[in-house]
Parts: structure tokens; sequence; C-alpha cells
């Protein structure tokens, strides 16, 4: 089969990505997902909407290829472009750009009747001029009313369909911003490029005015001038100078794009307060799971972007989280008497979550966690740093060089990597758990080995 950019399944595009980007380093021989000439059909589909960034380094195994991606120069999202890229057939096209024609935004309204009697008109050119049955077409219209392309008014019995106007009233920087930083931000990206567009033909518009206006006086200007002088005489106007991107980020997490599908299907389905079926895949073990529950919050990590669903397991009978990078699909189901009551549960428990865990190793309801730490006269910046960072608990200044930090959660290990950022100055720790304590000591032991510092600094 011949090389295609286009896609129909976007989730064997999302492993790819995967594969390349967040896990990626893999050569052709090491991937063993599919045939190499799939991974060679997906790696170069890749590279056509991700060229700029793709690498590759030269391995004893192989040549490794990669995506490099730095948010200091990408000032956008670049693994959108992978949602840009859909699949359609010949009758997708012609049947969309007829209806789109027929159905002008400033048009009246028309029944299917209506409609079909334009389409003969417009396909009278054709051998067979009746492309399009009215059962394929209603359908075309009812899709477009439900995505909001058309609006549809009942007139006794009979509906009437009626485009919404293209133009996007939204400010560009609003949704730079957006598309950038929220989830499903691939909506906002597919806007911007809305107002790109709108203002591209406002432009080539102006611009073959003055080549008219031009022509008229005799005056010889070619179409690139008379393009620039165009924007220049718009540029004072509201709504047509180019947009320009104004935001950077020093951490730029860029892969929940890829989750952008499962996330809508997981925020529709807490709008309506339904169950859902999840599809999840434990990618170390190769194992696939299907498991009912009702998803009640998304929480996003501010460390690392990973993007978690919160739900209720009625098989477990209580809340857990699911990672949604590793949620293969979501099917809805019935609507959830308790989702609201369910909800309450879960905002009852955050006080006590440090992530997004819900149990400890441990088993019990909460775990406790308590540590002292001392500093100098001109490090009160570290007291101040407690307060700043903490998410849940308590801190006591005991006196002007030590402070206490305690708090009852219910997963005391998720604490462990904040707490070893204060590991020169901590004086005294305890867990309630034993097995976390002991963890953190043999870590501690274990660092010391590999500085060369066996028993302590002291040692």
């Amino acid at each position: 089969m011949a090389y295609s950019e286009l896609v129909k399944n976007f989730s064997r595009i999302r492993d790819y990505i995967r594969e390349f980007y967040v896990y990626g380093f893999k050569s052709r021989e090491e991937y063993t997902g599919k045939s190499a000439r799939s991974y060679d059909d997906e790696r170069r589909r890749l590279e056509s909407w991700l060229g700029d960034y793709m690498r590759f380094r030269r391995t004893p195994e192989g040549k490794n290829v990669f995506l490099s991606i730095d948010s200091r120069r990408s000032r956008h999202n670049p693994l959108y472009k992978a949602w840009k890229a859909k699949s359609f057939t010949d009758g997708d096209i012609t049947l969309h750009f007829i209806l789109m024609d027929i159905l002008a935004p400033d048009g009246e309204a028309m029944s299917v009747g209506e409609i079909m009697g334009r389409m003969d008109e417009y396909l009278s050119v054709f051998a067979e001029p009746r492309l399009f049955d009215e059962s394929t077409v209603r359908k075309k219209l009812k899709e477009y009313a439900a995505e909001g392309i058309l609006t549809a008014e009942r007139r006794g019995k009979t509906l009437y369909y009626r485009r919404v106007s293209d133009s996007v009233h939204c400010d560009a920087d609003m949704l730079d911003f957006f598309s950038e930083v929220s989830l499903c931000g691939v909506i906002g990206s597919f806007l911007l490029d809305r107002i790109e567009a709108d203002k591209t033909g406002v432009c080539m518009a102006e611009a073959g005015k003055a080549r008219g206006q031009e022509a008229g006086a005799h005056r010889k200007e070619t179409d690139k001038e008379a393009l620039c002088r165009a924007e220049s005489c718009k540029a004072g106007t509201s709504g047509t100078k180019p947009h320009r991107g104004n935001f950077a980020f020093k951490h730029h997490y860029i892969t929940g794009a890829m989750d952008s599908e499962i996330v809508y299907q997981l925020l529709e389905a807490m709008h309506e307060k339904r169950y859902v079926t999840l599809e999840t895949v434990n990618r170390q073990k190769g194992r696939v799971r299907m498991g009912t529950v009702v998803p009640l919050r998304i929480l996003v990590s501010v460390q690392s972007g990973r993007q978690y669903i919160m739900a209720y397991v009625p098989r477990v009978r209580r809340i857990k989280s699911f990672r949604i990078d590793n949620i293969v699909s979501v099917r809805p189901g019935k609507v959830s008497g308790d989702f609201e009551e369910l909800r309450g549960k879960l905002e009852g428990m955050r006080p006590y979550m440090w992530g997004v865990s819900t149990q400890g190793r441990s088993g019990r309801r909460t775990e406790h966690v308590e540590f002292t730490v001392r500093y100098g006269d001109n490090e009160e910046y570290i007291h101040h740093r407690l307060e700043r960072e903490k998410r849940c608990g308590t801190v006591e200044k005991i006196d002007g060089n030590t402070s206490r930090f305690s708090a009852e959660v219910y997963d005391a290990s998720e604490m462990i990597p904040w707490i070893r950022t204060f590991i020169c100055r901590i004086a005294d720790i305890s867990f309630s758990d034993p097995g976390t304590e002991a963890q953190f000591r043999r870590d501690l032991k274990e660092m010391y080995r590999l500085y060369g510092l066996e028993g302590g600094e002291e040692g």
C-alpha cells in the first residue's frame, strides 16, 4: 500500500508518537509492536508533520530515530499537527463543499428536500447526477448540526438547516495561551488556525483590490508588491495583524496533546454524569484490562504534566486514579445517580492527598509524616519554602532556626521526592508506616555509599 500522510486510526499514531518521543530511542529492529514496513510508514508519516524536530542517533544496535523539541524555541505545541491530518473519501469532500456552498452563512434556512434539489443542479455535470441519496445527506446534516456547524429548526414536521457563521470572535492571545496550557488545548490551536485563515483571506482580498486600482491607473506593480502594500494598509486596522505568539514556557508539557480525545470523552462523561468503561494498558506487563468506573475529576501534575482521572471503581468500592496516557479507549455507559455524592466524597479526600494516590502501602486510612529542619540565621527562606510548597499539612516555627512540618496523608511515599530536597537540613524525621521509613533510610545509605561516605558524612 502506498504511503499516505493522512490518518484514519489515531490510536495507532498516538502509540508511535509515544515510542518516538516519550519512551523513544528504539531502533527499527528493536521496535516489535508492528512489522518493519509499518514502522517505516509511520516514521515517514511523523516526519511529514514533524520533520523539523526529527533527530537520529547511531548506536551499535542500529539507527535510533526520535523527536527533539526545545520548548524555549517552539512556542506552539508541534504535536497538534497530528490532529490536523485526517483521512476523507472523495465522496466526503464533495458532499462537504456542496453543502457548505448551498447553505451559505447569510442564506436562508432550507429543508432536506430543498437541499437535495439544489444538489442535483450542482451534480448535473457528472455522468451520474444523483451521487448521494437522501439518507446520506440527512445523516451528514444531522452530524453537522450536532457539531455546531449548522443550526436546525423545526417548522411543523419539517427540519430546516442553516449554516452558522464561520467567523471566530476570539482574542488570539487568549487562544494562544489556552492552546498551550489547557486540557484539550488542540481546540484552541484549531481556532487559531481559523483566525489566521480569516486574516489571510482579508489580506488577499485587499491585495486584489489594490492590483485592480493600479491596473486602472496604468501603473506597473508585481503581485508581491500589491500584497505587501495591502497588508501594510490594513496593519493599523483591528483584526488583520498576523498573530505572533507572546508566550514562552520554561516547562512546556506537550505530550498531553496525544490524549486529547480521551480527555474530551472523559469530560463529556463527567458533564453527563455517566459511568464509563475504560480500556487500560499496563505497558510493563503488556496487559490490557477493561473496567467500569465513574469519572469524577481530572488532575494534572505540575511537576511532570502527566494527566490523571480520579474515578470511583464499583468493583472495589473506592476512588482510585488512572493515568490518562495508559487509557486506550473510553466507552460511555448509563447515568450515575450517585455522581454528586461521589464527587463530594473526593473533595473531602483531597486535603489528605499529596499526589493522586488514595491508599498507601500500609493499607491504613491515613499515614502520619513529620520532619524537622534547621537552618542558619540568614536562611529564613527555608521556612517560607515549606509554607509555599506544602500541598497539605501544617508548618510550625519552633524557634528562629527550626521549623517542623507534619501531615496526615493517604500515601506518605508520594512525599519522599519533596522531602529529599531538604535532606541536608533535616534534623529529625518519622513516618507512621515503618516500611516507608525503612525505604527512606535505605535510600540515604545507598546515596552515601555511592559518594563513598558509608556511615554518614562524618564517616
